[in-house]
């Protein structure tokens, strides 16, 4: 299991982020839809990292979010 960021998009629906595989990134127009998306698209990174003999890195630390009024 990889830690994943969810980000509200501003026209809408999510982006998905794997803060432990550089540029693996989904979008989903529901919170559902984007964990199915980005579960895909973590499945294809790690794919090729092994065609391409790449070491798998590591998960990180949960993230801890604030959000604060500006």
């Amino acid at each position: 299991m990889r830690q994943v960021l969810l980000i509200p998009d501003e026209t809408g629906g999510y982006v998905a982020t794997v803060p432990s595989l550089p540029g693996c990134i989904s979008e989903g127009d529901t919170i559902d839809d984007a964990l199915a998306n980005i579960q895909e698209a973590i499945e294809v990174y790690i794919e090729v990292l092994i065609e391409d003999g790449d070491p798998i890195p590591d998960d990180v630390p949960p993230i801890v979010v604030r959000t604060v009024a500006a």
